[in-house]
């Protein structure tokens, strides 16, 4: 039995960054992980590499490609006429990219003197972790601090059982080997938006049925309103309170069921994507018999700073309560491993930026004016569309708007959401102004280049204090 002062088990952006991290800090580290490739090598990432965030990715960008050769490009003056789609070829590409980050992080545990351990870990009692390897060995490691980051899974439901083949998970839909001539998601979430997304722009016709009243409701209402209008727009065909009762699949098509305002209706596709959200994976780590509680929502239960009731277990990411993002696992697994050596971290969770990777992109930080108005706080808001930014207009990408809202009484920025091209990029000034306890005027006195997208930003905090000058 080897002995270790971390192990880390999951090997995705919360488990592998912990790992490197406590390495770096001069703790002996394994990290165990039971991801496998096509051909049963070794691939971590979790979920984020290697069927989430970088493959949705690498089609959103290649998606996007093709639809601004075929739609935008000859407003351009340029002609595009022969251009031709090679699914094949894209999909190979989103491979590669996946395979090259995985085979990144087993260099980044070379590097760091990190003991890899390919297989499914199950905690033993007494720190110790049996490892069943994905070469048949059984393996027992020893931890004085062991950090479950074990991520999570699609949440399945009755009415739309995923057979892999005419009903796929999100895993599934980044795999299509044709494009669907007609396609149904199931939730209009981040996952749902985004996987609409890259097959709309590829010629299918999507249809997406969500069943809340309203449309994104984690974001700014304006922010969801204008983006509905945008998507919509743009061909995604977007039905609210929509609950499927049913599905089944007859000669090929999916028939799905479903009860909206006017009763019981049926809609056909060729394909069909359950994207109705994600689930704590906690499955086979013998939290029980270790005497790590779970919520009530089946997550692993851990406190502000991700310790578990049980010392020397720590817990972070998609695990545990909070948003399910990567870079929220992440700094969390930065965060407990400093703590495991002896030093101070913080990890504030008010400041997460979230981002959906559609076109235009949403990202937000902090309160929405829904939060700020139910909470009574008094606040001054201030947006800009990017119409009016001399950038969106040379690059054909005015689409959205900047919002800022500042507490009326100190000027504090308490959020800020965007709708626009590069909002994933643009949120960062936003996170590090609010990190520092910036004010509207702080970040309206900060000198933007010209002409950039930021401007937005430099403008929206501008009109929330003594006014926007370019509109």
């Amino acid at each position: 039995m080897k002995d270790y002062d971390v192990i880390v088990i999951g090997a995705g952006p919360g488990g592998y960054v912990a790992a490197i991290r406590a390495a770096q800090l001069g703790l002996k580290t394994a990290c165990v992980d039971k991801w496998s490739d096509a051909k049963g090598k070794a691939s971590p990432g979790g979920t984020c590499l290697n069927v989430g965030c970088i493959p949705s990715k690498a089609l959103l960008d290649s998606s996007h490609h093709y639809h601004d050769v075929t739609h935008l490009l000859p407003a351009h003056g340029i002609n595009t006429e022969s251009v031709s789609l090679d699914l094949g070829a894209m999909m190979a590409r989103k491979d590669k990219v996946v395979q090259n980050l995985t085979r990144g992080v087993l260099g980044l545990f070379r590097k760091n003197k990190i003991d890899f351990v390919h297989g499914s870990a199950t905690l033993a009692g007494d720190q110790v972790v049996n490892v069943a390897g994905a070469d048949g060995e059984q393996t027992q490691l020893r931890g004085t601090n062991i950090i479950l980051a074990s991520g999570s899974v699609p949440i399945a439901i009755d009415a739309a059982p995923v057979d892999g083949e005419h009903i796929v998970d999100n895993e599934g839909a980044l795999a299509f080997d044709a494009v669907p001539p007609k396609l149904g998601i199931i939730g209009a979430g981040v996952i749902g938006l985004e996987l609409g997304s890259v097959w709309n722009r590829l010629g299918s016709e999507v249809t997406i049925l969500e069943a809340m009243e309203s449309f994104l409701p984690a974001a700014d209402a304006a922010i969801a309103k204008d983006a509905a209008k945008l998507f919509r727009k743009q061909g995604l065909d977007i039905r609210l309170g929509c609950k499927v009762t049913a599905t089944r699949v007859n000669e090929g098509t999916v028939v799905v069921r479903y009860d909206d305002e006017e009763g019981a209706r049926t809609l056909e596709v060729d394909r069909l994507v359950v994207a109705v959200g994600r689930r704590a994976y906690t499955d086979g780590l013998g939290l029980e018999a270790a005497g790590v509680a779970l919520d009530e929502r089946g997550r692993i239960a851990v406190d502000a700073n991700c310790r578990t009731g049980q010392a020397g277990i720590w817990a972070v990411g998609d695990a545990t309560a909070g948003p399910m993002l990567a870079h929220k696992a992440s700094e969390e697994g930065i965060a407990v491993a400093e703590m495991i050596a002896g030093q101070s971290a913080h990890i504030d969770h008010a400041l997460v930026p979230w981002v959906i990777y559609t076109h235009p992109e949403i990202a937000w930080v902090g309160r929405t004016a829904e939060q700020l108005k139910a909470d009574g706080v008094e606040f001054t808001s201030g947006s800009f569309p990017f119409a009016a930014i001399g950038r969106a207009q040379g690059a054909g990408i005015t689409d959205g708007s900047v919002r800022v809202y500042a507490c009326a009484k100190t000027d504090r920025i308490l959020g800020a959401h965007i709708l626009g091209s590069n909002a994933s990029e643009l949120i960062a000034e936003a996170v590090t102004a609010m990190a520092f306890h910036g004010s509207a005027e702080d970040l309206a006195r900060t000198v933007h280049a010209h002409p950039t997208l930021s401007e937005a930003l430099h403008e929206a905090a501008l009109a929330a204090g003594s006014g926007a000058i370019h509109i």
